[in-house]
């Protein structure tokens, strides 16, 4: 009853709530009922138990009548449930191996070898196991598996005792290279004993912090992004090694308390500082691998709810969200900063979309933050320059489009790229804005007649719409009397079909 109220307690302080799951190996049938009466009882966690036909004898032989008994009505409830054996089987094993429960699946044999379920990631040895049976209980919990950095054993019977002998049986088989059975297995202490550095390493991404206290300051320094990378990097590192300490008696009994107030404070701190951090640089980037983990950490030792959590990041299109969003934040500083990089981060996304257009705020972007970056710029005067740069783009202002392109959004992607060839060749007698609109209304014309379904993948239809803009431009250059090369055409023409690839599917 004792160890599985133990077990209870460990997965669901450390794994309930995460992809992960757990294996009990119990010495025979009738004790791997009894603890999943005892499971169920405690009611902290979901567990099943896998068994052979109670006529097979596992384990240790010595089963008393009465719990024979009990392994008999077991199995017939299991079999008016499933059927057969097979699909008891089947059943249990697609659970646990792809379902949400059961957490914890008890076993005694089954499942000790030959058994692949990468999610297995903790092993709760409370029976006798020795040499190649022990190395192939532990390989069931070694198995990789997206965020999972090691596999855990919970040893309830001093079995771990019998791994040097089976490692040195392994090493001298000829097939077994003795070096790959090195780290096998891995002391939790020693990993718990690179806690303070990590915790060291953490800090010291943020030397050049004057005030410790200002959540501003670290924020601003974090605006390089081979910085941020190492912040990020640092933090997951300091946290999953923190999440080891804390699943420990031993960490718990012999660390001060105010040093784990401490590592938990500063865990909450910079947890709360990297959402901030990828909100204010309109970062998406992906934690998946060991959030989980991390998150649970959280969860147990800060507390529920105390953390902020990352939503999904609004559109500048979407201003009245948007607005919310940025109001919400405190300083201008912050919120000019979140409306910087959110609308660059637009920018990159809808480049291809009209490239002239976003290339000349793109720079008159990046010149607004490097000068704030550079004190050049007061956090009102940021604030409101990319305001400004915000409106323009979502409003499609600030470049001089002729009203006969107003309505056409596609043709006025097409002009910027025509304008700027035409610029080149400077005043030769004609309007160059009348006539790259012009000729813009007219490549959008031709690639619309010309488009059929998944044309983007016909090259014969790509080949058509570039014979019928060669001709046209050839006849607009004999209409204007000004040169064009062969080059500055299929420039056009290139730079059309490109925007045309994702205005025009």
């Amino acid at each position: 009853m004792r160890v599985a109220w133990d077990i209870s307690e460990h997965f669901r302080d450390n794994w309930q709530g995460t992809v992960y799951k757990a294996q009990l190996v119990a010495q025979d049938k009738a004790t791997a009922l009894l603890y999943k009466k005892y499971l169920d009882e405690f009611g902290m966690v979901i567990s099943e138990v896998l068994i052979s036909g109670p006529d097979e004898r596992e384990g240790e032989e010595d089963i008393y009548k009465e719990n024979k008994e009990k392994v008999i009505r077991f199995w017939k409830i299991m079999m008016d449930k499933y059927g057969t054996e097979k699909e008891y089987n089947r059943q249990i094993i697609n659970a646990f191996k792809y379902g949400e429960e059961p957490e914890i699946i008890v076993v005694v044999d089954k499942l000790i070898v030959g058994f692949d379920a990468p999610r297995n990631t903790v092993l709760y040895l409370t029976r006798k196991l020795k040499d190649h049976t022990l190395l192939q209980a532990i390989a069931r919990v070694n198995r990789l598996h997206h965020g999972k950095e090691f596999g855990y054993i919970i040893d309830y019977r001093g079995v771990l005792e019998n791994l040097d002998h089976a490692l040195d049986l392994y090493g001298k088989l000829s097939e077994f290279e003795k070096n790959d059975l090195i780290n096998t297995l891995k002391d939790v202490s020693i990993e718990i004993q690179t806690l303070p550095q990590k915790h060291s390493n953490l800090w010291d991404v943020f030397q050049e912090v004057k005030n410790k206290r200002d959540e501003e300051e670290y924020e601003r320094v974090l605006v390089d992004e081979a910085l941020r990378a190492k912040f990020y990097d640092r933090f997951s590192e300091y946290a999953r090694t923190l999440a080891i300490a804390l699943s420990t008696v031993n960490f718990i009994e012999n660390t001060p308390q105010d040093k784990i107030d401490e590592y938990r404070r500063h865990l909450k701190f910079f947890k709360e500082l990297r959402v901030a951090v990828q909100r204010r640089y309109a970062e998406v980037v992906d934690f998946s691998e060991y959030e989980p983990k991390i998150q649970k950490l959280i969860d147990t030792h800060v507390g529920t709810g105390e953390v902020k959590q990352i939503t999904e990041q609004v559109n500048i299109f979407d201003k009245e969200s948007f607005i919310k969003e940025v109001e919400a934040l405190y300083g201008d500083a912050a919120k000019a900063d979140t409306i910087a990089h959110r609308t660059k981060k637009t920018i990159e996304e809808r480049m291809q979309e009209d490239p002239v257009f976003y290339k000349k705020f793109s720079e008159l972007l990046n010149e607004v933050i490097h000068a704030f970056h550079e004190e050049r710029l007061k956090d009102s005067e940021y604030l409101k320059k990319v305001k400004e740069i915000m409106d323009a783009i979502v409003k499609r202002t600030g470049d001089d489009i002729p009203e006969s392109l107003k309505h056409n959004d596609v043709a006025k992607a097409y002009f910027g790229c025509i304008q700027k060839v035409f610029k080149s060749h400077g005043d030769e007698g004609f309007n160059i804005e009348n006539a790259a609109a012009e000729v813009s209304l007219a490549i959008d014309n031709i690639i619309m007649k010309n488009r059929i379904v998944n044309w983007i993948l016909n090259t014969d239809v790509q080949n058509q719409m570039r014979n019928n803009i060669e001709d046209y431009v050839f006849d607009m250059k004999n209409k204007y009397g000004f040169d064009l090369s062969f080059d500055e055409i299929d420039t056009i023409m290139d730079q059309c079909l490109e925007i045309a690839k994702v205005r025009v599917p």
